[in-house]
């Protein structure tokens, strides 16, 4: 079990190897042409005891694409829940399910080859702190999977002793992304052009039972992606290898229900010539301490947020992103009769990355690659934050309020 009042410099190392284990867990040869071989890995396990219906904390789990060079199509996650115990914890079947008893549908859409996705259940607290029974999650898509095994999970529950719980959501980078803490009802968005900047649409979420005192979060970027802009309390770091950012506001109290974030802006390298850049780290945690104002104001959770996204649980402290790359061919402009010279071309949209434009799709060799950088990435991250905790680590009263034991 995993204490309110734990040490954040153990946390960050722990994130990194959690990270580490996740994105390890899926590799595999490659398959047939035309099949797209989907696996769970579930992030979330634990829920504070106190966290109210109104406030449901979305139990992270991860549908991943990455062992596969096909899109999967029509993407469908089904939940049983019965086999929770009903006087432990509660579930809201999010906006746009469907339910039929104990089990609800949801349709995700299309999943691109060498992706993730994470979706969220919503569960709350109803009762004592213990083992809460488990959650049986079957993910099935239009495209065929040559591998069935791994695509059904059964994954424990268990409510612990009242605290704060962050969860990070971080959204794939496009070039039209809104930068809201949702990607609720964002279709078919733009890919980046090269050498073009893009916003980055992350948050931090408060889904425990007590205030989050000090916020620390990291951002490691894919190879051919670097930081065009950061929020103030971040040092990037030198030297080679991806771009990361290690960032900490002392002065933010996070409360129960609401949400942290800053402006970030990211380029994308001149040169690159995949369709997808991959993979992208989003860490977040906190202090246990608050000191000064805060960088940024924290604000209330909408219901949207809540059902999209998925510390009591550091198991859904990290979320992972891609950067989406637009390849097609600038046109080039016709000289005027006159020999005057015409404006500057517009850049010209494409379909989905991922086919056969650009560098013909994600070869399995490049995912794999990617996550052997990724882990890497992770390593190097966590290290950062730790030492931009050991320049910034201060002292803070905590209003009592926020420290009663409820158990």
């Amino acid at each position: 079990m995993i204490p309110f009042h734990r040490p954040s410099l153990a946390r960050a190392g722990a994130l990194a190897l959690l990270v580490a284990a996740g994105s390890t867990g899926v590799s595999a040869p490659a398959h047939a042409a035309g099949e797209a071989d989907l696996a769970l890995i579930p992030l979330s396990s634990e829920l504070a005891k106190g966290v109210e219906e109104a406030k449901a904390k979305p139990f992270k789990i991860q549908v991943n694409n990455t062992r596969s060079t096909v899109d999967a199509k029509a993407v469908q996650v089904t939940v049983e829940t019965a086999h929770l115990k009903d006087r432990k914890v509660g579930v809201v079947v999010p906006d746009g399910c469907e339910a039929t008893g104990t089990t609800f549908s949801c349709l995700l859409g299309d999943l691109p080859a060498g992706t993730t996705e994470d979706f969220g259940i919503p569960l709350f607290s109803l009762g004592k702190r213990g083992d809460a029974g488990h959650l049986v999650v079957t993910v099935t898509s239009a495209t065929t999977d040559p591998f069935m095994e791994d695509n059904t999970v059964e994954h424990d529950i268990t409510v612990t002793k009242p605290g704060h719980d962050l969860t990070t959501w971080v959204q794939d980078v496009y070039a039209d992304v809104e930068v809201d803490g949702d990607d609720s009802g964002e279709q078919a968005l733009l890919p980046v052009r090269p050498g073009e900047i893009a916003p980055l649409d992350w948050a931090v979420y408060n889904h425990g039972s007590r205030a989050a005192t000090g916020i620390a979060y990291g951002i490691a970027l894919p190879a051919g992606v670097t930081f065009a802009e950061l929020p103030e309390g971040c040092d990037e770091s030198d030297g080679e290898g991806p771009a990361l950012a290690h960032c900490a506001d002392s002065g933010a109290v996070l409360r129960p229900g609401e949400f942290y974030t800053a402006d970030v802006r990211v380029r994308v390298d001149a040169d690159v010539t995949e369709p997808v850049l991959r993979p992208g780290f989003l860490y977040g945690f906190g202090l246990d301490v608050a000191a000064g104002g805060p960088e940024a104001t924290p604000r209330i959770a909408s219901d949207t947020q809540r059902r999209t996204f998925a510390d009591v649980d550091p198991g859904d402290d990290s979320a992972q992103f891609d950067v989406f790359v637009d390849l097609s061919p600038v046109s080039t402009p016709t000289p005027t009769p006159t020999g005057e010279p015409t404006g500057s071309p517009s850049p010209t949209a494409t379909a989905t990355p991922g086919g056969s434009g650009g560098g013909g799709g994600l070869p399995v060799t490049g995912v794999q690659a990617g996550l052997i950088g990724g882990i890497g990435a992770a390593v190097l991250l966590a290290g950062g934050v730790l030492l931009l905790l050991s320049r910034r680590r201060k002292v803070v009263l905590v209003n009592p309020a926020d420290e009663r034991t409820t158990d």
